[in-house]
């Protein structure tokens, strides 16, 4: 199988290390050949951040190159424009429509820009916006986003849920198990 490329990006603080973990885990298990890199950006201060996940029969480096990711899964709506770049002409892009203001926006330098998602489109990306802050709150807590977006990315994947669950029951601690499995489901279910 030809290598694909998985790019999750996000705000630091967002659960996205958890995210890419439990991606690396399900392609493991799948006997895949996977290289996860690590979280770059300023994850503890709330800065962009973003992890690779590459699979295949063969992988030899983590690192996706701009115009290769088969998928960005974005935890903020910006993100998910920042790294358009990086998307393949085909690839598609899972994203939460929250918006968190970055600093320039945050110290008046800027505004937060309106209607990526119609612009992100207009540009040829196909996009999938769901609303995972609400869904996860729903699952129990807000933190839960990243099994949201796992959830809905889960449809892009030619994989049966079961695998997905066996991945969550590895990686999950098990007394927060309940309620990442219920967001995970909510965001399959969307």
């Amino acid at each position: 199988m030809e290598t694909k490329n998985v790019m999750i990006v996000g705000v630091g603080g967002q659960g996205s290390l958890l995210a890419s973990k439990l991606l690396g885990q399900l392609l493991l298990q799948q006997g895949y050949d996977v290289k996860v890199s690590e979280v770059h950006g300023m994850s503890q201060r709330g800065g962009s951040v973003v992890t690779y996940v590459r699979f295949g029969d063969h992988v030899s480096s983590p690192v996706i190159d701009r115009g290769t990711s088969d998928y960005i899964v974005s935890f903020e709506l910006l993100e998910a424009a920042r790294w358009l770049p990086w998307l393949k002409e085909d690839g598609q892009i899972v994203t939460n429509t929250q918006q968190i203001d970055p600093m320039p926006v945050i110290m008046g330098a800027a505004e937060y820009p309106e209607n990526l998602v119609e612009k992100m489109r207009a540009a040829g990306a196909k996009v999938d916006a769901l609303d995972c802050l609400s869904l996860a709150s729903q699952a129990g807590t807000a933190k839960a986003v990243n099994l949201v977006l796992m959830g809905r990315l889960s449809h892009y994947f030619d994989m049966p849920e079961e695998e997905w669950l066996a991945a969550i029951e590895k990686i999950v601690p098990p007394r927060f198990l309940e309620i990442n499995r219920r967001a995970f489901a909510l965001g399959r279910n969307a």
